[in-house]
């Protein structure tokens, strides 16, 4: 069991629960009556795609040569050799499959744009890390993680429980898919030195190490001005403005982005993510008082 553990990921797995959670509150506050099934089925579907994209990242990686000997980050079990590729890769199918039975049942609730919305979420977890052009070898990653775990993951959750797309659910997804991106850039800011020599054009390697920790500071701040707008909004109050307690976690991993580098990077990807957790879980509750 540690090993498959390890192999999810768990550190990341926040990154695409919280959407879920923010996205159904949402709904809640406009008016929509939740169906806690649902919702039920709505986290388990998001988790298992997210953990289905680290099990092929994993063995893609490996196989690519990108795990090499020298790589900083955490432990890879395929490069550990804890598992063999074939493990990894039927175990990372195995969890897309289960996605898609387990969405089933909320493509029979939210129709056939629910069942877009998934096989595009399956589709894009695969095509991060396979075929000839992965989306992670390439400057869209953080693009492609803030459209899928911010915004397809809000405006899904918030969908299947009201039935409508809002511009609140909308903006919410930009802000925690903006900081689920920078989760990432801090991954690809302390690899930028193997993935350059492994021919992985990442936005970091394209940006180079300032600019980086310019976007990663403007990923994690732009976020803040939600509850602002939302406290202001009609169908909202001033208790959003919880989410503003969520500002100093994100100011240690602002201010560790830019004095650490190599290893010392791995723990600002935790906070980085914590930063996301709390914010997305202050939002949620106050759009709950």
């Amino acid at each position: 069991m540690r090993l498959w553990w390890t192999a999810a990921r768990p550190r990341t797995l926040s990154i695409a629960l919280t959407p879920v959670v923010v996205g159904c509150v949402i709904a809640w506050s406009e008016g929509a009556a939740v169906q806690a099934p649902v919702f039920l089925a709505t986290l388990v579907c998001a988790l298992l795609i997210q953990i289905g994209t680290n099990l092929l990242n994993d063995v893609a990686d490996f196989e690519r040569g990108n795990d090499r000997p020298e790589r900083v980050g955490p432990l890879r079990v395929t490069a550990a050799g804890w598992a063999t590729p074939h493990q990894v890769r039927r175990a990372g199918a195995l969890a897309f499959a289960a996605a898609a039975l387990c969405g089933l049942g909320l493509v029979i609730h939210g129709g056939l744009s629910i069942l877009a919305l998934g096989l595009a979420s399956i589709a894009a977890g695969w095509a991060y890390s396979g075929g000839v052009r992965p989306v992670s070898h390439s400057p869209l990653g953080e693009l492609f993680v803030l459209t899928f775990f911010g915004i397809v993951a809000v405006c899904g959750s918030h969908f299947l429980q009201s039935g409508r797309l809002s511009t609140a659910a909308i903006a919410t997804g930009f802000a925690l898919g903006a900081m689920a991106a920078a989760v990432l850039l801090v991954n690809n800011h302390r690899d930028v030195e193997g993935d350059r020599k492994a021919g992985r054009r990442t936005l970091a390697a394209v940006l180079g190490p300032a600019h980086s920790r310019t976007l990663h500071a403007a990923l994690m701040l732009l976020p803040f001005v939600l509850p602002l707008w939302l406290a202001f909004s009609a169908r909202f109050n001033a208790t959003t403005l919880l989410a503003l307690l969520a500002l100093p976690l994100a100011l240690v991993a602002i201010r560790n982005m830019r004095c650490k580098q190599g290893v010392a990077l791995n723990p600002v990807l935790g906070q980085t993510a914590l930063a996301q957790l709390a914010f997305g879980t202050l939002l949620a509750i106050g759009m709950l008082l």
